[in-house]
């Protein structure tokens, strides 16, 4: 029987780039993810389209049926024949309080191959992302990790033996018992006074993080909700001059990115970067057409309109031999146009200060002469007329269509699910709003006070469309001016 190999993968605490390299490396070559609650779905974006996605995700209270279901599955893929990777993707780390162990006894009655890619934990980088460090010189000088919750929900821990660890103490999955493990520690001998941190939602923009002292706990407890991370000790007390991950500038933030997949998924880093939470709803799919321009054409041409990035990529996708463009004036719509440009050798020979359409074709004039022919490669959604050009500059504007801009079908609760928390939303082009707009069907399932960045006056011009309100300009249309739109408002 040709059975598969079962990767079992730490996929870390919730910020999605604490994924190693090496789990990243075996998720893309797999064949079947199995993954839980706790994964950041973002992660899932390294897997292959033709790979399938099982989702078995439990609470922290659930148990024996569900993980049962998990062992079974692990077993059924490997010996089907059909997956020769199968991925189990944990949240944390598959040994750290995560049934790993058990996961691996199921495969080996099976005598079904698998390997470990250890997950950074969220004992150690919850702690550190809210700005406390697990040890410190002259504090604590070791730390421990328990489990905050028992699957019979009695005995959680023998809290006189650990009231009497002089080092750092860690808690996961200890919300529930909150008040059981600061009384259990206090009655066994800890200092009531002793500084405590719960976590919250650790390494996300949702992360909140509350400190006090073991006996005031009930003066918080029942603002916190799972999962978090209690920690116990004076190294707490570090969090207002180590705390970092809560000042950064997007923090808080939920913005939800319309732009096409590739290019979103660009954008949606960079907000991770500045600590916002990136949702990714690509409102618009790309489709070359490139490949059907004849490029002996180009001897015709005096000059060439890139009107996008994407355009730049789909015609040097399919050029034949870049020589045969040396004679022709190049322009740019924009800074991020002329960068894509630069990636492929070429600098343009003019880029407008103002980034449309019309700017540019004003601006070909300067570099060409009259009754020059002038190709534009742009979409089939762009709004360019050659007739109106051509008339107006006496140049002959020729334009083809280098990608088609379709539609992204959207469920009507998957943009409600993610509509309801936002906090942003950020568009790019048109049509990237009318395929946004015509998903959602009822403006009035759009929370009132979310806050709507438009890259320029033309996508502005369509949001008016829907809405006229809580609409945010960029002055200068880049991508890099709408992450300083979203850090000031």
């Amino acid at each position: 029987m040709n059975k598969g190999k079962v990767f079992f993968i730490g996929a870390g605490p919730g910020d999605f780039e604490l994924l190693t390299l090496k789990g990243k490396r075996y998720l893309e070559m797999a064949d079947c993810v199995i993954y839980d609650r706790l994964v950041n779905k973002r992660i899932l974006s390294f897997v292959n389209n033709d790979a399938e996605l099982i989702y078995l995700g439990k609470e922290n209270t659930e148990g024996g049926t569900l993980q049962k279901i998990i062992n079974d599955t692990l077993v059924e893929k490997a010996l089907s024949g059909n997956f020769k990777n199968i991925v189990r993707l944990k949240g944390g780390d598959s040994f750290v309080f995560g049934r790993g162990g058990e996961e691996i006894e199921a495969l080996n009655k099976y005598n079904i191959e698998f390997e470990l890619v250890p997950g950074i934990t969220s004992a150690i980088s919850v702690p550190e992302y809210s700005g406390i460090p697990v040890t410190h010189r002259n504090i604590a000088r070791s730390f421990h990790v328990f489990t905050g919750s028992t699957a019979d929900g009695e005995g959680i821990q023998n809290f006189e033996i650990i009231s009497k660890l002089e080092g750092t103490l860690i808690f996961l999955m200890g919300v529930k018992n909150l008040e059981n493990i600061c009384d259990g520690l206090i009655k066994n001998g800890k200092n009531p006074n002793t500084p405590i941190g719960i976590i919250e939602k650790g390494t996300t923009t949702n992360q909140k993080t509350y400190t006090t002292i073991l006996k005031d706990i009930d003066k918080i407890v029942d603002k916190v909700t799972p999962p978090a991370i209690v920690i116990v000790g004076e190294v707490v007390n570090k969090r207002e001059m180590y705390n970092w991950f809560e000042k950064k500038p997007l923090f808080g933030k939920k913005i939800i990115v319309t732009r096409e997949k590739t290019q979103g998924e660009i954008f949606s880093r960079e907000i991770e970067k500045k600590g916002g939470e990136s949702i990714l709803l690509p409102t618009i799919k790309l489709t070359d057409s490139m490949d059907k321009f004849d490029y002996s054409t180009l001897k015709n041409y005096q000059g060439i309109m890139f009107n996008s990035p994407n355009g730049v990529d789909f015609f040097f996708k399919h050029i034949p031999d870049i020589r045969i463009i040396s004679n022709i004036k190049i322009g740019a719509i924009g800074s991020k146009t002329a960068s894509q440009l630069k990636k492929y050798k070429i600098i343009p020979n003019i880029v407008p200060e103002e980034y449309l359409s019309e700017n540019l074709a004003k601006s070909m004039t300067e570099i060409t002469e009259e009754n020059d022919n002038i190709l534009i490669i742009t979409s089939d959604v762009s709004p360019i007329s050659e007739k109106e050009l051509s008339e107006k500059y006496k140049r002959n504007f020729k334009k083809f269509i280098g990608y088609f801009n379709s539609k992204i079908e959207m469920k009507r609760e998957i943009l409600e699910r993610n509509l309801k928390n936002a906090t942003h939303i950020t568009f790019f082009s048109g049509s990237a709003v009318e395929n946004f707009f015509s998903n959602l069907e009822e403006i009035s399932l759009l929370p009132n006070e979310i806050k709507i960045i438009s890259l320029g006056p033309s996508t502005t011009k369509v949001i008016k469309k829907y809405i006229d309100k809580n609409i945010i300009q960029c002055e200068v249309y880049t991508s890099e001016e709408v992450l300083k739109v979203l850090e000031s408002n």
